[in-house]
């Protein structure tokens, strides 16, 4: 028999499997098989919130084959990721299948590698129950406020809305930059710069700075021309001028919140796709003769810590590609801030010299881009800093001063590899970041143009998802697995809305906050939140308990709910409509925007009197191939995006092609992309009448039907000599018994299943006595199982 090692993905069992060679078997348990049910709230909160958890519907025969894979083993390794989420995992996994604490064992991989896997094969460890609690303890809360918040929201506001400690506040956060937004009042002020050129011939640019008695501001036109004036015409002598050098330092390694912002900016990448990708790193790649191998650590952390293998491994590389002026006199380390969990190391390359340009042919597009991020910002946090000669210097006329500064690069360090970008740079004036030509104290320059503008202060802006998720690591708001999710549920539930790469609040997303803030104090604060999480990461710590955390919170929001109930009592809040220029044909009115299962739409503001909708037509820019109109994108009932002609119901042209920017040689009509989906073949097509031109462009194997699949099984039952009917009768049983099984009583399940445990029990019998004859020691009892003589399930103990 074998050894058992469960985790939760196929990609990541297959990169598990290749290290630990033929003695284990691994198996995916996709995600959670276990979890509160979602037609009900499943908290007994009478009952110190214990919760009520179901095997997830659908999951039925994922459930029945590992229970199989279990009985057939000799141990069970629970290696699923290394977190709350992944502890929780297991501990669902030993509870559903009544695992024995002799025979099943928590094991866990900071990377996957070989020597990762095979030494946390041999460290197993108990569950972590700290760690379990944490995370019942967010996911109860999250039952308890969703389950009893949203149903007020859905009566008191519109139906199918949710609400949530986390997107709640998130939330909040948009609004209340929106608000600053609106509030801010925009103030004049002007610059004056001045191009000058030395008595060598190079040219430069200086700002005005002040005077004698030090920096003024330039608030008005008058103000500004009295010195353009004063200046003309007038002398420029170099003043004061100051050298020296400038070291930076580079940023640290990646953790969940950096590495989401920077793919945003450098990449464009959403935090969901982000952390897809990085996903599919860490589970493994096939790179050639290598096989399967995961490119980087685990992707879920707010640590900043490095193993010294790595650190070792860093510079190693570094002096051998560089050499030795390109690493610093010390081992570069980071410190975490202080309220991060620091469970795992921060993101990095599982193996420096895998470098992203030599296994690019391994890689998608994405994953290539991704790894070369995490990878460079890796190596650059251990080389040595970059230095800069800088250069400042007053120039002097009239009284008046200009400066000018600037800087060349004496050393390069580690911006040889990479350089951080951020969010909020301001964009650098011309008289900064440029090297400056030679001059020195004295000398005389020559003004040939004076430059004044006017300018008024700029509001805050608005959040990006990059911005956004910095913003809420700094408040303390969520931890590095909900940044992701927290920005797509808003999005999804459309309480914010993307304008660019700038996140606004909807009228709905403004109208929830504006109530939550008013009525629950508890669920928009983000002060409360914030210490909350602290709450949790105490659980985990095992400092305090999830039910007195459960508690705490309850007692407050339950009160809040009752409050809100009596003073909204016989009310329902209006959100304001978002109205557009669109004007309903039936009735002439203005339509408003709207949000349904499928997305927005256009809604007759005269409702119900008018009741006219229509899709959201895209803008394509293409022309129609039938009659020449505009092509735009619009959505079918269920949702699904085509192409069709504004023009319709005089024009019907329609296509689930996508449009291209390639022209038809023939006729010069815009090109569409069409798939086939029975030869897996796609082409360049010209839906031009009269013209037919189709030019190849790749193809695929095809998904096979059902049919196909169904025809080729029984070819190779008869090429293998068998009888497929006789082959698929005795498949047929086992179906049956199972549906028949469903259909019994529940004494006949609870006999059927005594008969299973003693049918099972003579197998171990002969096996004890197999492995006795061998002289080995008879094993202990693997599984102990709870006998159920009801056909529901009980709460399970937190």
């Amino acid at each position: 028999m074998s050894k058992l090692v469960i985790v939760e993905s196929p990609a990541k069992a297959k990169t598990i499997g290749k290290y630990l060679g033929t003695d284990y078997v691994v198996k995916a348990s996709m995600g959670h098989l276990r979890d509160l049910p979602k037609k009900k709230m499943s908290v007994d909160i009478e009952h110190d919130f214990k919760p009520v958890y179901m095997p997830i519907e659908g999951k039925e025969k994922l459930i029945e084959e590992l229970r199989e894979d279990i009985d057939n083993s000799d141990f069970v390794y629970l290696a699923t990721d290394p977190d709350r989420e992944g502890e929780a995992i297991s501990w669902h996994l030993k509870e559903l299948f009544h695992l024995s604490d002799s025979f099943s064992k928590r094991v866990t991989f900071n990377e996957i590698t070989k020597h990762a896997v095979q030494d946390g094969i041999a460290h197993p460890r108990d569950i972590d129950l700290d760690l379990v609690d944490a995370q019942q303890a967010r996911r109860i809360l999250d039952r308890i406020v969703g389950y009893e918040l949203s149903p007020f929201l859905w009566r008191k506001v519109k139906r199918g809305l949710s609400a949530g400690r986390v997107q709640s506040v998130a939330t909040r956060m948009v609004v209340d930059r929106e608000m600053e937004i609106r509030a801010f009042v925009p103030e004049e002020y002007w610059s004056l710069e001045a191009e000058l050129k030395t008595q060598e011939g190079g040219m430069f640019t200086a700002s005005f700075h002040g005077d004698a008695t030090g920096k003024v501001e330039l608030k008005t036109e008058e103000q500004t021309m009295h010195i353009v004036e004063a200046v003309t015409g007038k002398a420029f002598t170099v003043g004061k001028v100051k050298r020296g050098k400038k070291r930076k330092r580079p940023a640290p390694p990646f953790i969940t919140s950096t590495l989401q912002q920077e793919a945003s900016r450098k990449l464009s990448f959403v935090p969901r796709r982000t952390m897809a990708i990085a996903q599919q790193l860490y589970e493994g790649i096939e790179i050639g003769e290598q096989g399967l191998t995961g490119l980087i650590t685990y992707m879920r952390t707010d640590s900043l810590r490095l193993s010294e293998e790595a650190q070792t491994a860093a510079k190693e590389y570094i002096l051998g590609r560089y050499g030795a002026d390109y690493y610093p006199e010390k081992t570069r380390t980071f410190r975490a801030k202080s309220n991060a969990q620091d469970a795992h190391e921060a993101i990095r390359p599982t193996n420096v010299q895998l470098i992203p340009d030599e296994i690019k042919d391994y890689l998608t597009p994405e994953q290539y881009k991704l790894y070369k991020l995490i990878w460079s910002r890796f190596v650059a946090c251990q080389m040595a800093d970059a230095i800069m000669d800088t250069v400042s210097s007053d120039i002097v006329s009239e009284g008046y001063i200009f400066r000018a500064s600037g800087y060349k690069v004496a050393f390069p360090g580690f911006t040889a590899v990479y350089e951080e970008s951020t969010d909020d740079a301001k964009a650098s004036d011309t008289t900064s970041g440029k090297p400056l030509p030679n001059f020195d104290e004295g000398d005389s320059l020559q003004c040939s143009k004076l430059t004044p503008a006017q300018h008024f202060t700029q509001p805050p802006a608005r959040y990006t998802e990059a911005s956004l998720i910095k913003a809420m690591e700094e408040k303390g708001i969520g931890r590095p697995s909900t940044y992701a999710p927290t920005i797509s549920t808003i999005l999804e539930r459309d309480y914010v809305a993307k304008e660019g790469r700038s996140l606004k609040p909807t009228p709905l997303g403004e109208g929830v906050t504006e109530l939550l803030v008013d009525k629950f104090k508890s669920i928009s604060d983000l002060e409360f939140t914030a210490h909350m999480e602290e709450e949790l990461d105490e659980v985990e710590n095992g400092k305090i308990s999830y039910v007195e955390v459960l508690r705490r919170f309850y007692d407050g929001f339950e009160a809040a709910l009752q409050q809100a109930e009596k003073d909204l009592e016989g009310q329902r809040i209006k959100i304001k409509d978002e109205v557009t220029d669109e004007i309903c044909e039936k009735c002439g009115k203005h339509m408003v925007l709207q949000s349904g299962r499928f997305g927005k739409f256009l809604a007759c503001s005269g409702y119900p009197d008018c009741n006219n909708t229509k899709n959201i037509a895209i803008q394509t820019g293409v022309n129609c191939p039938k009659c020449g109109g505009n092509i735009v994108e619009l959505k079918s009932k269920r949702g699904f995006p085509f192409l069709g002609c504004d023009n319709y119901p005089e024009c019907t042209f329609m296509t689930w092609d996508k449009v291209t920017k390639k022209q038809c040689p023939q006729c010069g009509s815009t090109l569409f992309r069409h798939y086939d989906r029975e030869t897996g073949e796609a082409h360049f097509v010209c839906y031009k009448e009269g013209c037919g031109y189709k030019e190849f462009i790749s193809k695929r194997t095809p998904r096979k039907t059902k049919a196909q699949k169904e025809a080729e099984a029984k070819a190779a039952a008869e090429a293998a000599g068998e009888n497929p009917e006789t082959a698929e009768a005795e498949d047929k049983p086992k179906k049956t018994t199972k549906k028949s099984a469903a259909k019994k009583t529940t004494a006949k399940k609870t006999t059927k299943k005594t008969t299973t445990k003693k049918t099972t029990a003579k197998k171990t019998t002969k096996k004890t006595t197999k492995k006795a004859e061998d002289g080995e020691q008879a094993p202990k009892k693997r599984v102990t199982r709870k006998k159920k003589t009801e056909a529901t399930e009980e709460p399970v103990d937190a």
